[in-house]
């Protein structure tokens, strides 16, 4: 695309492409690593990201680091960013319109990154990312590779708060891609 993360990030600051610039206290870009070897995608900011800036800051994201560290990666290795990078009203699901205007800065961190692998976190990140038809629960752990790139759908971590008996088959999810990282590496 051509574009610098300071180009990028000035751009998603003043983006009006939808209404949820509206409601929001602050945009949520994205953090990490920009040269990731993994990058991992959620739904959307909720509201302790929409007071910081910052993704998966609440009790999904200790759960998300925690989740990493178990398998031996760390926060600051990869590379996090949401479909819509402003909070939708009451942490809603983010709409069909709402997640195309935001597809062009998703796109564009994923050109200025190129990660070899795409964690899809939750069935929103998953459907628009990868493929409508995607079921967590049935397609969790499944790798689909497009154009050289490794992506795999999983469990959001604010769905394993809700429903802990999901953890043990997401934390298989993240040892796949540990081993994942490890086969693209040698």
């Amino acid at each position: 695309m051509g574009h610098t993360w300071m180009e990028l990030f000035e751009r998603i600051e003043g983006c009006e492409a939808c209404g949820l610039c509206k409601t929001r206290k602050r945009v949520v870009p994205g953090e990490g690593n920009p040269r990731a070897q993994l990058m991992l995608i959620g739904e959307g900011p909720g509201a302790e990201e929409d007071d910081q800036g910052r993704p998966f800051v609440g009790a999904s994201g200790a759960l998300l680091t925690a989740m990493l560290h178990s398998v031996g990666i760390e926060r600051t290795e990869v590379y996090i960013a949401n479909v819509v990078k402003c909070r939708p009203p009451q942490n809603r699901t983010p709409t069909p319109d709402e997640a195309a205007a935001c597809k062009v800065h998703l796109r564009a961190q994923f050109s200025l990154i190129l990660p070899q692998v795409l964690v899809l976190l939750g069935a929103t990140a998953s459907k628009y990312v990868m493929d409508e038809d995607v079921r967590i629960r049935r397609d969790h752990g499944t790798w689909t590779e497009r154009k050289g790139i490794w992506m795999m759908p999983t469990f959001h971590p604010s769905a394993l708060l809700h429903d802990p008996s999901q953890k043990k088959l997401a934390w298989q999810d993240f040892q796949a891609v540990r081993q994942k990282l490890k086969e693209l590496s040698s």
